[in-house]
């Protein structure tokens, strides 16, 4: 694992629960609204994450914050003090050592949570068989019209199904969430969505970020829908949902 930062506690991230923040290195998808490209970027060696941008708009290279060791050192250091320990990104399932990762992190008895983009469903399913995680949060970046334009990539659309699939069958406590941009999604895109997951637990709409750095400069500071608009989209959203939320 590429660990690109660590927030060492949240009383937000896992709901009704203490955790702590693991921040994967790098991901398979460039959301062009993503509001993390320092997790994103390519990484270059062991040794090093991109942190930022230079003065002419170029990823800058620091060291990583946390070796594996250390992280664990800090976990071992915060049993009995946190609940739960949430892994997000960049993308966890990106890395093939992160079914171990995680079960050292509960053999010291963290509940985990998962943040996912859902292009790994192979990934998902065994988490779910081994009794690995408690919590996932899915997000679904856009309608199936405009996923390869939001994420920036070639995407398999039946892995996105297919993970939305094992989720809502998993048993286990989950959401979606959307970053709603009005470039990339209307209220059609509502029902678009809305039928993927029809019958989820919890769909949450947030609020697209634009005064920082995104890894698409032509979105900087394009405007966000008001409150009051997301607010009717998630009206909207009820329709195919027991709680749809703007936040």
């Amino acid at each position: 694992m590429i660990i690109g930062s660590l927030q060492k506690i949240s009383l937000l991230d896992y709901p009704g629960y203490l955790s702590a923040i693991i921040f994967t290195q790098g991901c398979n998808f460039r959301c062009q609204f993503c509001y993390n490209p320092q997790l994103v970027l390519p990484v270059s060696g062991d040794n090093f994450e991109y942190t930022g941008f230079n003065n002419n708009n170029q990823p800058q290279k620091d060291r990583l914050e946390y070796k594996e060791d250390d992280l664990f050192v800090f976990l071992k250091s915060r049993v009995d003090k946190l609940d739960a320990v949430v892994i997000t990104g960049g993308e966890p399932t990106i890395y093939k050592d992160l079914i171990d990762f995680i079960i050292k992190i509960k053999k010291l008895g963290f509940l985990v949570k998962l943040d996912t983009n859902g292009s790994n469903p192979e990934v998902i399913r065994e988490l779910i068989n081994k009794k690995l995680v408690d919590y996932i949060a899915m997000d679904i970046k856009a309608s199936k019209e405009k996923y390869q334009q939001v994420v920036g990539t070639q995407v398999d659309w039946k892995k996105i199904k297919e993970s939305v699939k094992l989720i809502m069958a998993s048993g286990l406590s989950y959401e979606f969430r959307t970053t709603v941009v009005p470039e990339f999604f209307t209220q059609s895109d509502v029902s678009a969505i809305g039928g993927l997951i029809k019958g989820a637990d919890k769909w949450y709409l947030q609020k697209f970020k634009s005064n920082t750095t995104l890894i698409s400069a032509t979105l900087k500071n394009k405007k966000a829908y008001s409150d009051q608009e997301m607010k009717k989209l998630a009206e909207a959203g009820k329709k195919y949902v027991k709680i749809c939320e703007a936040r």
